[in-house]
C-alpha cells in the first residue's frame, strides 16, 4: 500500500508552500485588507472552524474516536483566509473531542493567548479613532476573547445584535466554503475512511496542501461552486452544499466562558457595524426577512 508514502511526498514536497501561517504584521495585515475588502469585516485575521472525518472503529480504542453524531472520525480543525485557504489546521483530534477542546490544547491558541502569533498592534478600523485588537472569527464553541469574536448566540437579540451577527458571520462563511470545495474535489472526505486514524491525518492533510496549491496557482478554478450574493447581498448557496457538506462540529463540552474585555469589545463591534463609519447599505435588509 503506497498511499501513505505518496501522501507524505506530497506534504514534505507542498506543505512549506501551500500551508503558511502568518508570522508578521505585514502578513496578517493583508489577510485584513482581504477581509475587509470582500467580506467587510475589518481587523479580521481568519476564519475557525472545525469538521469530522468519518473512519472505520479502530481495533482497541472504546469510544475515543465515537463522535455525538453517532459516528466514529478524526477532526479537522481550520484557520481559513478571505479567499478560501487554510493558513492553520490541526488534525489531532479524535471524534470525542469539541472542536473547542482541540483548540484549547493547540498551538494557536497558545500562541494567541501569549501574544506571540504576530498580529498587528490594536488599532483603528476604517472611519473610525479607537484602537481595536485584531481577531480571528470563530462560532459559539470557542469562548468569546478580544483576539477570537463570534456572533451573539442568546434569543430576543436587537436589530443591533443581529446586525453585528450577520456581519460577523458573512466573514465566518469562508471557512465553511473552504471545507465544502475541499470535500467537493477529494469526496474520499465523505466517505467513511478505511485506513487507521494516523494514515487518514496524512491523507487529509496531503488534501489541505493541494487544495491551497490550487487556490494559489489557479485562484478561480471551482470559484463557480462557492457561496455567492446577488445584487441584493442575498446568499446563493454554493454547489458545494448540495455534493459536499461534512459534519460541523458544534458540540461545546465544559465551561468555556467569554471573558470580560471580549464582550466589551463586540459591543463595540455592535456599534462600530451600525454606525455611519461601519455599516454596509444593505445590512438592515438582511435582518427583516
Amino acid at each position: 500500500m503506497f498511499v501513505p508514502e505518496v501522501c507524505q511526498a506530497i506534504v514534505d514536497e507542498y506543505k512549506v508552500e501551500a500551508i503558511s501561517c502568518p508570522t508578521t504584521q505585514r502578513e496578517w495585515r493583508d489577510i485584513d485588507e482581504e477581509f475587509q475588502r470582500k467580506w467587510n469585516v475589518p481587523h479580521a485575521c481568519g476564519a475557525l472552524d472545525g469538521k469530522h472525518i468519518a473512519i472505520r472503529c479502530p481495533s482497541n480504542t472504546g469510544s475515543l474516536f465515537h463522535n455525538y453524531k453517532g459516528f466514529f472520525s478524526v477532526v479537522l480543525l481550520a484557520l481559513v483566509d478571505a479567499d478560501y485557504k487554510f493558513l492553520w489546521i490541526d488534525i489531532g483530534g479524535c471524534g470525542s473531542m469539541s472542536d473547542a477542546q482541540i483548540y484549547n490544547n493547540s498551538e494557536l491558541k497558545e500562541c494567541l493567548e501569549e501574544e506571540t502569533i504576530g498580529f498587528p498592534d490594536p488599532d483603528p478600523m476604517p472611519n473610525d479613532d479607537k484602537n481595536v485588537p485584531y481577531f480571528i472569527l470563530g462560532d459559539d464553541a470557542f469562548g468569546l476573547r478580544t483576539y477570537l469574536m463570534k456572533p451573539y448566540s442568546q434569543r430576543g437579540l436587537t436589530d443591533e445584535q443581529l446586525i453585528t451577527n450577520y456581519r460577523i458571520s458573512r466573514g465566518r462563511r469562508v471557512v465553511k466554503n473552504a471545507f465544502g470545495i475541499l470535500a467537493q474535489r477529494w469526496q474520499l472526505l465523505l466517505t467513511t475512511m478505511m485506513q487507521q486514524p494516523n494514515v487518514v491525518r496524512n491523507i487529509v492533510e496531503c488534501c489541505v496542501c493541494l487544495h491551497n496549491v490550487m487556490r494559489l496557482r489557479y485562484p478561480t478554478q471551482q470559484n463557480a461552486k462557492l457561496d455567492m450574493e446577488n445584487d441584493q447581498h442575498d446568499l446563493i448557496p454554493g454547489l458545494w452544499r448540495a455534493t459536499a457538506n461534512m459534519c460541523e462540529l458544534n458540540m461545546v463540552i465544559g465551561p468555556n466562558r467569554d471573558t470580560v474585555a471580549a464582550k466589551k469589545q463586540r459591543e463595540y463591534l455592535r456599534l462600530y457595524f451600525n454606525s455611519q463609519a461601519g455599516s454596509v447599505p444593505w445590512q438592515n435588509c438582511m435582518i427583516s426577512a
